[in-house]
């Protein structure tokens, strides 16, 4: 039997110097729970750096379908691709009560021709996510739902205390949203994943006891 392993995770945030230096120009702004703070299709002009709470990033169709794309927490930073000058990718919703450091696209354009080293920081950080785009999109195309669901697993899993865990409570509706399936279909997956021992839930977080197959 396989063990669980921490995933390889790739550089999809700043340096926390840069985003200590961004977050100090930045202007500090708090919404409650339940807000849309970003818009899809919206013009963009600037970034959001979370100073506490958390956010969830989604996709949505007129007739309501969501697909997560990913949360963020303290420390972390979205809205970056406002650089493009393009219209916002995707959409922001805080999932508890937040506050934030919003940096204007001129204030950061003048922090990275001022800070060479994080123009190249950035650059990293947009490849490193860019390769996630590509396995996420891979495993749509490639993996059945319990196989989506077992990489979404492992590779969302931090180790704490010696375990590898879900670093935060996600519900079988959030994971749904992630993989693309239904919240029923994704309930019978992790009671499977459960009988067969390969994971257990402490509370509201599932801890992996070891690597899921990817079909089964």
């Amino acid at each position: 039997m396989s063990e669980a392993r921490l995933p390889n995770h790739f550089p999809w945030q700043l340096p926390r110097q840069v985003v200590d230096d961004l977050a100090g120009i930045g202007v500090v702004r708090s919404f409650p729970r339940n807000t849309v703070i970003i818009h899809e299709g919206e013009p963009g002009d600037s970034m959001y750096i979370v100073l506490s709470g958390r956010v969830r990033v989604f996709l949505a169709d007129h007739d309501g379908k969501e697909v997560m794309l990913n949360e963020h927490g303290p420390g972390e930073h979205l809205g970056e691709m406002m650089l493009d000058r393009g219209p916002r990718s995707a959409s922001v919703i805080t999932v508890e009560p937040s506050r934030f450091s919003v940096v204007s696209r001129d204030e950061f354009e003048g922090y990275l021709a001022t800070h060479p080293g994080a123009a190249s920081a950035l650059i990293g950080m947009l490849m490193g996510r860019v390769r996630a785009l590509t396995r996420t999109v891979g495993s749509l195309a490639l993996l059945d739902v319990s196989g989506r669901v077992a990489r979404m697993l492992v590779e969302a899993a931090v180790e704490e205390d010696g375990r590898l865990m879900l670093p935060h409570k996600l519900t079988q509706l959030d994971i749904a949203k992630r993989v693309g399936a239904s919240r029923e279909m994704v309930s019978r997956i992790l009671a499977d994943l459960k009988r067969g021992g390969y994971i257990e839930q402490d509370g509201h977080r599932i801890i992996i006891l070891r690597s899921p197959p990817q079909a089964w």
